[in-house]
């Protein structure tokens, strides 16, 4: 059974997907770097989910305006 073949994500190199591979998805250390490098310098994002971005901006200002504590943040 041949091995399923995959595009690197970052210099789309056609590879085969194997387990020999210690860097998959990518091709190589370096092309990992470069993507690490580009979540570094946040380049890429993961999108808020608009009722997050709603709640903690909208909250937050209420309790400013009021003079209020700000009660602590979940985690």
């Amino acid at each position: 059974m041949s091995k399923p073949t995959i595009k690197c994500p970052t210099c789309e190199k056609q590879q085969e997907w194997d387990s020999s591979n210690p860097h998959r998805p990518f091709c190589s250390e370096r092309c990992k770097m470069i993507d690490l490098g580009a979540w570094a310098n946040e380049e890429y994002t993961i999108p808020e989910s608009k009722s997050a971005s709603d709640f903690s901006s909208g909250e937050l200002e209420e309790q400013i305006d009021k003079d209020q504590p700000i009660p602590p943040t979940m985690h």
